[in-house]
């Protein structure tokens, strides 16, 4: 594919603020996969090569909250565990099933973040100093855990949000903590859906790294920006990621 000065900055810009946006909240990607789109790729496609730039600011953010004492890692691989499996199951389904799913998916699943915000914010932003659950001691979070890594398989937009309703409405970390434990898991089931991506050969890899460049720095920046801002300020900037997920996927064809 050719990529013209306007392809490579539209990737880099888009990139940049997905990078702030998926490290913050989520549904970056209702900006990458069009920009993607625009130059030309099938939708399968352009939903494969996204997850080039998804592995690097995950890689990014991670490293960053980690060198500011926020990615709680005690409980890492009961977490991980039903994340990564989930991330096989639906990549597996992306590659075969139809792309038709993909916008009831992605609208049912910003709608429904939104009401949860509005009616129940305690539900996906414990206050401060809440005891956090263990894995274990917590049977449902295996249920959230692995329908997090499904859905981030099959159709990586939006599943940011999927991933903090079980860190922090099933597990209980702070929004902060959760951001951190969130890119953390989307690394790793990410990784896994890019391995079944490259098998069938549906990622274009200049585009993806053009895309990783810009995630990168946007994802450096938002983590700075969500150890600095107050849980409120994050509360409600997750709310209108969600409200723009939603008009995302309605808007789109």
């Amino acid at each position: 594919m050719e990529i013209t000065l306007t392809h490579g900055l539209l990737l880099v810009v888009t990139g940049f603020l997905a990078g702030i946006i998926n490290t913050l909240a989520g549904g970056g990607s209702n900006l990458t996969l069009p920009a993607l789109m625009v130059m030309g790729m099938p939708a399968e496609v352009a939903n494969a090569t996204n997850r080039v730039g998804v592995t690097v600011q995950s890689i990014t953010a991670m490293l960053g909250f980690h060198k500011h004492g926020k990615l709680d890692t005690q409980d890492k691989g009961p977490i991980l565990l039903p994340t990564i499996l989930g991330g096989f199951i639906g990549a597996g389904l992306a590659a075969y099933a139809p792309s038709t799913l993909i916008k009831p998916l992605l609208l049912g699943t910003m709608l429904l973040m939104a009401l949860i915000i509005l009616v129940r914010p305690a539900i996906i932003a414990p206050e401060l100093g809440t005891p956090v659950n263990r894995v274990k001691d917590t049977p449902s979070s295996w249920f959230w855990l692995t329908l997090a890594g499904v859905y981030g398989g099959f159709v990586q937009a939006g599943v940011g949000f999927v991933l903090l309703a079980a860190l922090a409405g099933s597990l209980r970390y702070d929004l902060v903590r959760a951001n951190a434990l969130k890119v953390f898991c989307t690394l790793f089931f990410t990784l896994s859906s890019l391995l079944v991506f490259i098998k069938e050969d549906l990622i274009l890899w200049l585009p993806g790294l053009i895309l990783a460049a810009g995630t990168m720095v946007g994802a450096h920046l938002a983590v700075k920006l969500a150890i600095k801002v107050s849980p409120k300020v994050l509360k409600w900037f997750l709310f209108l990621m969600t409200l723009c997920g939603s008009v995302a996927a309605m808007l789109s064809d």
